[in-house]
């Protein structure tokens, strides 16, 4: 194959690859602010903007991050930005559950989700699931959680999604651990935040600026001929 039909070959793959990634799930990885690598998890998040429903699996990956680690999943909740809201409650109307688990147990809640603790006095959440009776992030029940290689499946649904896209809403998690051992012990908790995400747009201009050098090496050799 010569050099341009290479060149043209890939960009179409990148743009192919890209259109294909706005309609497929994303996967992001978050990280306790604290205790790092000790608490960590991966998110697989989609969002159907038709029926305004979020569903995403969130898998604790600490035991793999750092071998050993006893961190547990107690609380997952969702800031729409901007950060923060005038409500104590954030926005209201969302219902949520979670598919059927034999390892875990979380309730869900659009309600007053208490503070997040970890430094993160500006955040209201606008909905969570919290293990444990208390229904407050900052509580939560080692016992009901995810421990470290469980995965765990939920769905919410609510108008208040209209006008997010899928990039905002999977970038508004906050993942709260417990059983953490890099916090003072194996009694610490600490809160995990989005590290990273894939860019969808920036493969497409990769593909595009591609296509284009493509589109201009094919007229420069028919100029020359």
């Amino acid at each position: 194959m010569s050099p341009l039909k290479l060149v043209c070959s890939l960009a179409a793959l990148l743009v192919i690859a890209a259109a294909s990634a706005s309609v497929r799930a994303d996967t992001i990885t978050v990280a306790g602010v604290g205790s790092g690598q000790f608490s960590t998890a991966t998110v697989v998040c989609e969002f159907n903007s038709q029926t305004n429903t979020l569903t995403f699996t969130i898998t604790n990956t600490s035991a793999i991050t750092h071998p050993g680690s006893t961190s547990t999943i107690t609380g997952i909740g969702y800031d729409l930005p901007p950060i923060g809201n005038a409500s104590s409650s954030g926005l209201n109307g969302f219902t949520g559950s979670q598919a059927p688990s034999l390892g875990s147990n979380f309730d869900f809640s659009d309600a007053d989700l208490g503070n997040v603790p970890a430094g993160f006095n500006s955040v209201v959440l606008d909905f969570g699931f919290t293990t444990g009776p208390s229904g407050n992030f900052a509580g939560g029940s080692v016992n009901d959680g995810l421990l470290p290689g469980e995965s765990a499946s939920f769905t919410v649904t609510g108008a208040a999604f209209t006008g997010f896209t899928e990039a905002q809403i999977c970038n508004a998690i906050f993942v709260r651990f417990q059983n953490v051992p890099a916090a003072g012990g194996s009694g610490g908790s600490d809160v995990a935040v989005v590290t990273s995400m894939p860019e969808p747009s920036s493969i497409l201009l990769l593909g595009g600026a591609l296509m284009g050098l493509g589109a201009f090496a094919r007229r420069r050799r028919k100029r020359h001929r």
